[in-house]
């Protein structure tokens, strides 16, 4: 059986909840109640896994807090014996527009905390990622306020449908590997 290790960041906590920063965690949430799947407190974060198709999806919200996101991601890779190719790294992107979505095969961390975090301990820039838009909305000096803010009405509005996009896009990488899901969703 195939295993996948996807990993949505966020930090941990009601006061981030429903922040722009925590989209990793709010994209595994709508995977598991669609799946009817209980995440499990174990060792550096929430974990559930989800069978399809003769495929194992490990999907795992780090509690280390953002900026220690490598140190959960190392573990969960090497105690489940996932592949690197099989990881998946869920991460909001102020560069991309709202509800718009980018997957790569490897690339710099873009400024984000979590991504340089995950990137230090694997030691490695090559893994796959899935960027999630979060638009960059905000005046000069106020890009901390504005990740950490909640979204607003309108932006609420569209998240359901784009969190429902980002699940087939679990399941696609699961199913029919990066380079069909690049082609299938980048842009989307």
């Amino acid at each position: 059986m195939k295993k996948f290790l996807i990993v949505g960041l966020g930090n941990i906590g009601k006061q981030y909840e429903n922040t722009r920063h925590n989209i990793g965690f709010k994209i595994l949430d709508h995977f598991a109640k669609e799946e009817h799947l209980t995440f499990q407190t174990q060792k550096l974060g929430d974990i559930t896994t989800y069978k399809l198709k003769g495929r194992t999806f490990i999907l795992l919200k780090p509690n280390t807090y953002m900026n220690l996101s490598g140190k959960a991601v190392w573990y969960w890779l090497t105690r489940e014996k996932v592949p690197l190719e099989n990881l998946l790294v869920i991460a909001d992107d102020l560069n991309l527009p709202f509800g718009s979505i980018r997957v790569k095969t490897k690339g710099s961390d873009g400024g984000h905390n979590g991504l340089s975090d995950i990137q230090r301990s694997l030691n490695t820039t090559n893994y796959n990622r899935f960027r999630f838009g979060i638009s960059d909305a905000f005046s000069k000096g106020k890009q901390v306020d504005y990740v950490l803010g909640e979204w607003t009405p309108e932006e609420n509005e569209k998240l359901d449908d784009r969190l429902q996009k980002s699940v087939e896009l679990i399941k696609s990488f699961g199913l029919s590997g990066i380079t069909e899901t690049m082609n299938a969703f980048n842009g989307k």
